[in-house]
């Protein structure tokens, strides 16, 4: 099958590039216009570091003896900033619990950097770009499986605050994206969000459920099933149920929040 690969942001003016992956033609083409004609994004080295976390895993194999046993790894891109090794560094929201009453308490997973590496590289420092992975000292039981996807990870004390329901500036898409029609046919209009109603939230790489408690005009208060953080100004994308599917209905961004428990 032979794709198209489009570059640049007019699309009338992008070249079109025929590539084919399984017969392996024109891919050096297509790396060969990234690397000249694709801007570098400006990187950020002097703020406070922030990486959101795609991936965590034990590193370690069943029976492993006890004096070998490695922490949990973390993988994921730093948005900006520094991380080096033997950084105290701090995840949030962490481990997420519940008071006798019902509240929710997010106690921060706190560590050290004993490793950093990209692909099969190992280095002393980490900058924004690309995927790094981070080798800890937390319980591996905390990592595997990627159970601190969604989570954050930066400094210790510097990360932003953890918020249970936020409130948020979004814009809706006219019409649905991805839901089939008939031929010739226009795709079905978005409809107004809903009091009570039931949305996916994606803020950074955690997808939580955000049931709208309040909207007026373009501004909506979302309590969210699982608590995140996040910072005000931050993008979020919001998602709809329709026919057993999850479809793309709009866009956001963070004005402000109610902090959880720690």
């Amino acid at each position: 099958m032979v794709f198209r690969f489009v570059a640049g942001t007019v699309a009338d003016k992008a070249p079109i590039i025929p590539i084919s992956a399984v017969l392996k033609y024109n891919i050096d083409v297509i790396c060969e216009y990234l690397c000249k004609f694709i801007p570098v994004p400006l990187r950020d080295f002097t703020s406070t570091p922030h990486m959101i976390v795609i991936r965590s895993f034990d590193v370690n194999k069943p029976g492993e003896d006890a004096k070998s046993l490695k922490g949990g790894v973390a993988g994921g891109s730093i948005l900006r900033g520094i991380l080096k090794i033997d950084d105290e560094i701090e995840v949030r929201p962490g481990i997420v619990s519940k008071n006798s009453d019902g509240s929710i308490v997010c106690t921060p997973i706190f560590s050290r950097i004993v490793s950093l590496s990209s692909e099969a590289n190992d280095l002393n420092y980490a900058v924004p770009g690309g995927l790094i992975g981070v080798g800890t000292i937390i319980d591996p039981t905390l990592t595997r499986a990627d159970r601190l996807v969604g989570h954050v990870l930066g400094l210790k004390g510097l990360l932003p605050e953890v918020y249970s329901e936020v409130e948020i500036n979004f814009y809706l898409l006219r019409r649905l994206l991805g839901v089939k029609t008939t031929q010739g046919g226009k795709a079905a209009k978005v409809e107004k969000l809903a009091k009570s109603e039931m949305l996916m939230v994606n803020i950074g790489s955690t997808s939580t459920g955000g049931k709208v408690v309040a909207v007026k005009g373009d501004l909506a208060k979302l309590q969210l099933t699982t608590p995140v953080c996040t910072q005000q100004g931050e993008k979020v994308a919001l998602s709809r149920r329709i026919d057993k599917h999850w479809r793309l209905i709009g866009w956001g961004q963070i004005r402000r929040g109610s902090k959880t428990i720690e």
